[in-house]
């Protein structure tokens, strides 16, 4: 059959969608993309925010709309918290939970294209080990991902994802390494490191495991060159992290760390586990161990009871501490959770303007931390995708800074380049190849 995918979301979902292509690849299926013809369309969604919730169920319509008489299946986060909503959809014939989401090609085969109806969604809280439902590549790019941890302790007071990922659960270092080693077998040389909660890494397994254990084994036993981290909360980068950030030669220097807001009495409502001295204390320490570090952060606008005040307490710690990049997120309310129930709900105009603010000041960031390394040397992992602009073929830099080279060509593409950074801009380096082939191990220039 002819099979479309398409994800919403983080990348532990973008992980378990190129599980899923794999799985029906080898059955024999083909995949198809999702704005062709299809026998059966999945919608991988995400709840995140009411955005992505509105996403999913447009990705449904357009898919039914592409084929009527196709077969829809939908799953992941939107599908675990609210099945009923999709199963009167038009063409929607299966809705499955996250915890039944690997289960896909097996349940294709039995699935009534024409007429049947049926949501499986079990009770997530009651998964006791992560999936190993894992793809052996990431077809057609140059960085893979992996997703060592899922699920989520914490109980954050505006989030949904405990109750769509159930409890925090980990893979075990020697399937770690097995996955990086099958990911370098494919020819992949970064892989990011991804879960719902990376920070709580190890807590669950026996012996336990905290995330210096993590970094260790990855500057040791890592086979792929380049390794990436995604989301970490910043109560659980130790001293002891610090250091290993900081003397990795493997580990890229680059950290996206959460703030969400920057002002603690804001903080404490949202029931983070931090405050902002804290914050900017850790941030202090990991720029006097790390100085080229890219650090990214989130921030809510518009939190239940945020004041002007407050709001300008988020503003000038963002102003204070050296951020490259922000994700800026507009509040938005997820029905069961302790924030919906909050009073002192901040009108939309209101939220949309102190959003933009904080988008401004990133969008300024960007492009200050980009200038920071013109004239410099860096070592880029080159795409076989192009700037649409200007032609040149583009890559990230270690610290995630996007680099545009202007001679590079298709021979360069998956290859760490050493490159020379002539300018910057829009937050982008442009730069062109030094003469040696290849950039050596060391990341620090």
């Amino acid at each position: 059959m002819r099979i479309a995918i398409t994800t919403l979301g983080c990348k532990v979902n973008q992980f378990e969608s190129a599980a899923l292509s794999d799985m029906f690849e080898s059955m024999g299926h083909r995949l198809v993309r999702f704005n062709e013809t299809a026998d059966i369309y999945i919608v991988n969604t995400c709840t995140v925010t009411g955005k992505t919730d509105f996403q999913s169920r447009q990705l449904v319509r357009r898919a039914n709309r592409a084929n009527p008489n196709a077969a829809i299946i939908v799953t992941g986060c939107y599908a675990q918290a609210s099945p009923e909503h999709f199963l009167k959809m038009d063409g929607v014939r299966l809705v499955t939970g996250n915890a039944e989401k690997e289960r896909l090609p097996e349940l294709i085969g039995r699935l009534d294209i024409k007429t049947g109806k049926e949501i499986l969604v079990g009770d997530i809280q009651k998964a006791g080990s992560i999936s190993r439902l894992a793809p052996s590549s990431f077809h057609g790019r140059t960085r893979a991902f992996i997703r060592i941890q899922d699920g989520c302790d914490a109980c954050c007071s505006y989030c949904v994802v405990p109750s769509v990922r159930g409890k925090s659960r980990s893979l075990p270092l020697e399937e770690v390494g097995a996955q990086l080693g099958k990911f370098a077998a494919a020819g992949h040389l970064e892989a990011v490191l991804s879960g719902v909660h990376l920070g709580m890494y190890g807590k669950d397994l026996t012996p336990a495991l905290a995330f210096p254990d993590l970094l260790r084994f990855l500057e040791g036993r890592s086979p792929v060159r380049r390794i990436r981290l995604s989301s970490i909360e910043p109560q659980e980068i130790s001293p002891e992290a610090i250091d290993l950030l900081a003397g990795s030669r493997a580990i890229c220097p680059h950290l996206h760390i959460p703030l969400q807001s920057g002002d603690d009495g804001i903080l404490a409502a949202m029931n983070r586990a931090y405050d902002s001295g804290l914050y900017f204390e850790l941030a202090r320490r990991l720029f006097g161990a790390i100085p080229d570090l890219a650090l990214g952060t989130d921030i809510i606008a518009g939190f239940p009871g945020e004041t002007e005040g407050n709001f300008r307490n988020t503003v000038e710690l963002v102003e204070t501490v050296p951020f490259s990049y922000l994700h800026v997120f507009p509040y938005s309310d997820r029905p069961g959770t302790a924030a919906s129930a909050m009073q002192g709900k901040v009108p939309a105009d209101v939220i949309n303007r102190r959003a933009a603010v904080l988008r401004e000041i990133g969008v300024r960031k960007r492009r200050s931390f980009a200038e920071k390394f013109t004239g410099k040397r860096l070592c880029v992992l080159i795409e076989g995708r192009r700037d649409r602009e200007t032609g040149f073929f583009r890559g990230f830099s270690e610290n995630y800074i996007p680099v545009l080279v202007r001679d590079a060509s298709p021979g360069h593409v998956n290859h760490i380049m050493t490159v020379l950074a002539e300018s910057s801009s829009c937050g982008k380096i442009i730069s062109r190849l030094e003469p040696v082939p290849e950039a050596g191990a060391s990341k620090r220039n």
